[in-house]
């Protein structure tokens, strides 16, 4: 029996990883071992081939070789009884078959076609909330930090592009959304903070960009004692220029 046969015996499978870790079978969530959660994921997450010595070192890190890659074949097992041939096994390599969903996918593209400026956006790509999912809230795992510091980069980037790109088509009040939202994300960002004061001023709303700015310039002394730079204070008049 094929991998894909075997996978399609078992429904179609998307694994989520942002805002939390679920595995969906045919749209209904599938409950699996923790062992089997954190392989599916560290797969999804890194989204290419893994020799299984870096799977088992990453994972089970904390116990000798030969106990890791144990635990990696029980993990395995386990899997393919649950979900059938989700992970396909290249050698000494293993990565997701590709006929496996991750949500995470989906978010790296719409980012990446909003930092696109020939890009044609989808109905969902100007939307806020598209974006605003963490990588596996409460998952304390070693290897995650470089990941999720990859994903809020991305994150707050595609934020800021979405407001400019909203603005640039007249649409403030997304505009603003998508600012605020990047903000959000990255309070002490100044480029945030450029483009939702841009986007406050360009729907006419003086007061509040000012109030933005000040709030921002307040924080950015309490929290690193350094002021905004003079293109951010350029960007809302000569009153604060001269302030």
């Amino acid at each position: 029996m094929s991998n894909q046969s075997n996978l399609s015996r078992f429904g179609s499978l998307l694994i989520r990883v942002l805002g939390g870790f679920e595995v969906e079978v045919d749209g209904s969530r599938k409950v699996v071992p923790t062992n089997v959660a954190r392989t599916l994921a560290y797969l999804a997450i890194t989204g290419r081939a893994q020799t299984r010595h870096a799977v088992a070192g990453t994972l089970w890190g904390d116990s000798s070789e030969a106990r890791a890659s144990a635990s990696l074949r029980t993990a395995l097992w386990r899997s393919r009884l649950i979900l059938g041939d989700c992970i396909e096994s290249c050698g000494s390599h293993l990565l997701l078959s590709d006929s496996v969903e991750v949500d995470l996918r989906s978010f790296e593209e719409r980012s990446r076609r909003l930092l696109d400026g020939e890009a044609r956006l989808q109905s969902l790509d100007c939307d806020p909330r598209c974006l605003s999912s963490d990588l596996l809230p409460g998952w304390d795992e070693e290897w995650l930090l470089f990941e999720r510091e990859r994903l809020h980069q991305l994150r707050v980037h595609a934020l800021e592009a979405m407001s400019r790109r909203l603005a640039l088509i007249g649409d403030t009040a997304k505009a603003v959304d998508a600012g605020l939202a990047a903000v959000a994300a990255d309070p002490l960002r100044e480029t945030a903070q450029h483009v939702l004061i841009g986007a406050y001023l360009l729907e006419g709303n003086v007061s509040e960009a000012r109030r933005q700015f000040e709030s921002y310039r307040d924080l950015l002394w309490e929290s690193i004692r350094l002021e905004p730079s003079e293109q951010l204070r350029y960007l809302i008049g000569p009153s604060l220029r001269a302030s």
